[in-house]
């Protein structure tokens, strides 16, 4: 358990891939302040409808959870626009992460929080504290790459990051996501990063919010909310 510890850890500290250049590396944020929990919450636990997941459940969580929850289409809603998303089947385990952390509305009120004109767009967190609650209450936990199923980093391919360095199992960060926005793709990224999906529609948005001015870490000036992911099939 301690060695799962030591990766997320590091993992939300860092992230490089195969380019040394700053603005190319797919990087999971480093998590907003943790929530302590006290009796209330637990109180709440013994009610939940689902565990709380570890590194430890995850995995024999979303193989059953997949079986039953069969829904592959969404929506994200932004002030620029909508972007849908097909999830693909064949990435099981990230799909059926994704599903379940829409059902339980994580992603609302998250942001885009990192974008990069002609790379990337990065989401699925945020500076509040609400975030780190919502982390807090589902649990902590790693996917495992699943990159060998011939999908590639084409523009418009959603994605999960991981950690290169001290992870050489590449294990993925289950509450962010990336969209590749740029024009030739960036399959410099193929064999990294679990692919699970692409946009169906809403690439004007996609380009719409990589063109934002941000700061030196790649943070958007004006806030950049997901206002709501939501199940449309």
């Amino acid at each position: 358990m301690r060695v799962f510890l030591l990766v997320f850890f590091l993992l939300l500290l860092n992230c490089e891939d195969k380019k040394s250049n700053s603005k190319t590396a797919i990087k999971p944020s480093v998590e907003t302040s943790p929530v302590t929990e006290n009796k209330k919450s637990t109180e709440v636990d013994d009610k939940r409808e689902f565990p709380k997941l570890t590194s430890k459940n995850a995995m024999e969580f979303f193989l059953q959870y997949e079986k039953e929850n069969k829904e592959n289409k969404i929506r994200i809603t932004t002030d620029f626009g909508d972007i849908d998303i097909l999830l693909f089947d064949k990435t099981k385990f990230h799909r059926a992460n994704f599903i379940f952390l829409t059902k339980q509305k994580y992603f609302d009120n998250t942001q885009f929080y990192r974008v990069i004109d002609n790379f990337i767009i990065q989401g699925g967190n945020s500076d509040t504290r609400a975030t780190a609650r919502k982390r807090t209450d589902i649990g902590r936990y790693l996917l495992p790459p699943d990159t060998k199923r011939g999908y590639k980093h084409d523009r418009g391919v959603i994605s999960m990051p991981s950690s290169d360095i001290d992870n050489p199992y590449k294990l993925a960060s289950p509450f962010e996501f990336f969209i590749v926005q740029q024009r030739e793709g960036a399959h410099f990224l193929d064999g990294d990063y679990t692919i699970f999906g692409k946009v169906t529609s809403g690439m004007d948005v996609v380009d719409k919010i990589a063109a934002v001015k941000t700061d030196e870490i790649d943070w958007p000036l004006q806030n950049i909310y997901i206002r709501k992911v939501e199940i449309i099939e």
